[in-house]
């Protein structure tokens, strides 16, 4: 089996085909006749269990970052597996300590080396790998968390975002998820990125490796980001990395007045590879009113 490389680096093309994909083409076919699909084929059950399963144990992943490209590649079939799962899988009753459950997708069992304190939920289907910690936090179907990583408390990992490695997603934030269509780019936070309290970052937005982004930020794929030393627009969605960023307003004028729209300005540019120290990230944000 070709190991896939991690969230920020990582071989491939960019077509988003699925012909690269580690999952057998079974996956493919079964894709076709969906709708003619049900719990009782289970010839068919086994063949998208086994393909999921890979998912779950980062045999396979749902999308990476092209090394050469640095474009986002999505492994449609790989998409594919888990929606036929939610079509094939029956509901099933389940109990972890009080606490008892009905759904299609069971929590998954591979959590080797993870700190995971009580609270903490990790469905079958995503990846959160060794050195990893998580607090009383929820990780989607389809995710993949890197090693060294930190999902705080109350912080949630959608289905199918990709999370680098020692990133901290603190208290509260919020990754968005995408399943459908297939072809979809999910979220995507590179390797050493601080992701403050309560931040959203959704829509298929990425944040570049390093970044910070201060408390309550919103970043969605047309978010428009400026920095604000030189004024220039940069890339929608798109938090450059080592860079210090806050959501903030744009005035634009409209037939009824001059309104303020959400953006995220970039603050300050930070040395690449630098160690994030909180105090010196407060004392740049301070003075803008939001924390790290």
């Amino acid at each position: 089996m070709n190991a896939l490389p991690d969230a920020s680096a990582s071989a491939g093309d960019t077509t988003h085909s699925a012909s690269a994909s580690p999952l057998p083409s079974i996956i493919d076919e079964l894709w076709d006749r969906l709708a003619d699909l049900s719990p009782s084929d289970t010839v068919a059950s086994e063949q998208v269990v086994a393909a999921v399963d890979m998912i779950d144990s980062g045999q396979a992943r749902t999308a990476w970052v092209a090394s050469d490209s640095g474009e986002v590649v999505v492994d449609e079939r790989a998409k594919r597996a888990i929606l036929l799962a939610f079509r094939l899988l029956p509901m099933v009753e389940s109990q972890v300590g009080d606490f008892r459950y009905d759904d299609r997708v069971p929590l998954t069992t591979r959590l080797e080396g993870v700190r995971a304190v009580p609270g903490s939920i990790v469905r079958w289907g995503a990846y959160v790998a060794p050195g990893a910690v998580l607090m009383p936090s929820f990780v989607n179907i389809g995710a993949y968390v890197d090693s060294g990583t930190m999902v705080d408390t109350w912080a949630t990992v959608g289905s199918c975002a990709q999370v680098g490695k020692n990133v901290h997603l603190a208290g509260g934030v919020g990754i968005g998820g995408v399943l459908e269509p297939p072809n979809a780019v999910p979220v995507v936070i590179e390797n050493d990125a601080f992701i403050s309290s309560r931040c959203m970052v959704v829509e298929g937005a990425r944040v570049r490796a390093g970044a910070v982004l201060g408390a309550g930020t919103i970043l969605t794929k047309t978010t428009h980001v400026i920095d604000v030393q030189t004024g220039e627009e940069l890339a929608r969605g798109e938090v450059p990395a080592w860079s210090v960023c806050v959501g903030g307003t744009r005035s634009r004028k409209f037939d009824g007045g001059e309104f303020g729209l959400p953006c995220v300005l970039v603050l300050k540019r930070l040395p690449e590879g630098s160690a994030h120290d909180k105090a010196a990230l407060n004392e740049i944000l301070r003075d803008h009113g939001v924390s790290a």
